[in-house]
């Protein structure tokens, strides 16, 4: 019969770091994922990480790689109206942003668990069960990729980081608050260079469009579409017309247009669960509370969670304090709420000029002309863009 303390369920920035967390302290776990390390490594995701996330890996030893490549942004750029406005936020707060792939960042990651640590991580096991989650002894089992036998591993406590569709948040059995916005987005990844020095916001009455510094090489850029749009909807000339439309202003630099290497439809939607503990079962990342991209805080909640609970499972395992555990869920939703108002905030500045309703829209541009006119208005939504200063 295999034993560990804890189970981590999910390969993600949340998973990992919890398992790094707990290998630091001698804490014996298992991290299981249902892809391939290649997969985990190389799918594409978000890349804007906020200051006080970065603290939060640096004290935990896992902060080397992405403080020596990632970008440091100070400020960014709001187009609407054929003109650039600047928002310079390090000079309101002394504050920055990292932008460093999620991809890269998971690569750290699994290195520092798995290879620097020690930690044992099983790739590619199918038709993960959690057992007995409201008892003092539940277990996790699952397919083994290579015998195709079932496993199954017992445990004291098991972190479900698996995502909004993953066997964790289905095991919990907690109401949900949702959040439909009724916008989708088109991602597109452009084997591109970026053209601009910073993120960029473009508020057009056709839509809102977006450009995100990925790489040197690469660059990440949004289209407003509608929810579950066709794809075929969107051929190679119409996506890079709309963007020269959409993001165009006085003085800005031409688009640096290339191949697509990826473009899918995102429904802006977001949830959370009433609770992020069941039992011995505790959720963090996105089995919590799935954020849509509108506001780049999907990654920051999740490892804000991770610090959260992997800190709570040590003090518990090696020391018997219960209050971190005890105080988890609270603590992780009122930061997860927090960011959802400004999310629904901040998709009202960036769609509200294409909602069709004239009145809407020009109380968007109001919206928009006070922050660049008002010191407290623009403190105030600097304080929020950023995250909260704090490192866990």
């Amino acid at each position: 019969m295999e034993r560990r303390p804890v189970v981590v369920v999910g390969a993600g920035p949340a998973g990992l770091t919890v398992g790094s967390i707990l290998r630091a302290a001698a804490v014996d776990c298992v991290v299981l994922e249902t892809e391939s390390r290649e997969f985990i490594e190389t799918r594409p995701r978000a890349g804007v990480i906020e200051e006080g996330a970065v603290r939060g890996l640096e004290r935990r030893g896992l902060a080397a790689g992405l403080l020596a490549r990632a970008q440091v942004h100070d400020a960014c750029e709001f187009r609407f109206g054929g003109e650039r406005y600047r928002f310079r936020y390090c000079e309101l707060t002394g504050r920055h942003h990292y932008v460093y792939p999620q991809p890269l960042l998971v690569t750290d990651l699994v290195r520092e668990y798995a290879d620097v640590r020690g930690g044992d991580i099983r790739f590619g096991v199918r038709e993960v069960r959690l057992n007995d989650l409201e008892t003092d002894r539940p277990s996790v089992s699952y397919l083994c990729p290579e015998t195709g036998e079932r496993r199954v591993v017992h445990c004291d406590f098991v972190a479900g980081c698996d995502g909004a569709r993953g066997v964790s948040r289905e095991a919990v059995p907690a109401r949900l608050a949702r959040r439909d916005y009724g916008i989708g987005w088109l991602a597109l990844l452009a084997e591109a260079p970026p053209s601009a020095d910073r993120v960029v916001f473009g508020v057009h009455p056709r839509g809102f469009a977006g450009h995100m510094a990925r790489s040197p090489e690469v660059t990440r850029y949004y289209l407003q579409c509608a929810p579950g749009d066709d794809l075929e909807n969107w051929p190679h000339e119409r996506v890079w017309a709309e963007l020269r439309a959409r993001l165009g202003a006085a003085g800005a630099r031409p688009l640096a247009e290339s191949r697509l290497i990826e473009k899918r439809v995102l429904d802006m939607h977001n949830y959370v669960v009433s609770s992020l503990v069941f039992g011995r079962l505790f959720l963090a990342g996105d089995a919590a509370h799935p954020t849509a991209p509108i506001a780049a805080k999907g990654m920051n909640l999740a490892l804000h969670d991770a610090f959260l609970l992997g800190d709570a499972l040590v003090a518990f395992l090696t020391g018997g304090d219960p209050d971190g555990l005890a105080g988890y869920s609270a603590a992780c939703l009122r930061r997860a709420w927090d960011y959802q108002e400004f999310s629904e905030w901040l998709s009202g500045i960036y769609h509200g000029t294409a909602s069709g309703d004239p009145y809407h829209a020009a109380t968007t541009l109001a919206r928009l002309r006070r922050l660049f006119t008002s010191p407290a208005a623009a403190r105030a939504f600097a304080e929020q863009y950023l995250g909260a200063a704090d490192a866990c």
